[in-house]
């Protein structure tokens, strides 16, 4: 009875320390939310209507799931797919996804075998220096997608530059 008496003793410490909070146990971690997202997919469908450039616009949170899409009239139906996957990449990798078709064309073609959109048109959104989501964008050409991205991504920032 003592042994249990001890053993239940113990377990029930151990469970208490193991409970308690302890400095670095938990971070805080900044994403987009609904506002966010229509904000910067507002800022998108205004650069591409700004470049005559019809698109499919989507926004995602770090992970890479969808937050707000849109379609707007005259684009390609594939273009819909292109923009959610574009998003995506440059979410999950935090960065644009020029770079990745950059260095597929400079013979990174490692790239090409990853489960990765490499087109231009995907942009990571900062604010205050966190990534906190991303947008893809596609339409007629991938320097217009590239710049209604970028535009896009910026819409959080104060000045509405990027950091």
């Amino acid at each position: 009875m003592i042994a249990m008496t001890k053993l239940g003793f113990t377990v029930g410490i151990l469970a208490t320390a193991l409970c308690l909070p302890s400095d670095g146990q938990t971070i805080s971690v900044m994403v987009l939310d609904q506002a966010g997202a229509q904000t910067v997919l507002r800022a998108a469908k205004a650069s591409a209507q700004q470049r005559n450039a019809p698109s499919a616009i989507a926004v995602v949170d770090p992970a890479g799931d969808l937050l707000a899409f849109e379609r707007m009239d005259g684009v390609r139906p594939a273009s819909a797919d292109l923009a959610i996957q574009k998003a995506r990449t440059a979410a999950r990798l935090q960065r644009p996804t020029a770079e990745i078709e950059d260095s597929i064309n400079q013979g990174r073609t490692a790239f090409v075998t990853a489960d990765i959109m490499a087109l231009r048109g995907g942009m990571p959104v900062r604010l205050d220096g966190d990534i906190v989501g991303a947008v893809g964008v596609a339409g007629l050409s991938k320097e217009a997608d590239t710049e209604t991205a970028k535009t896009a991504a910026a819409a959080l920032t104060p000045s509405g530059h990027e950091d």
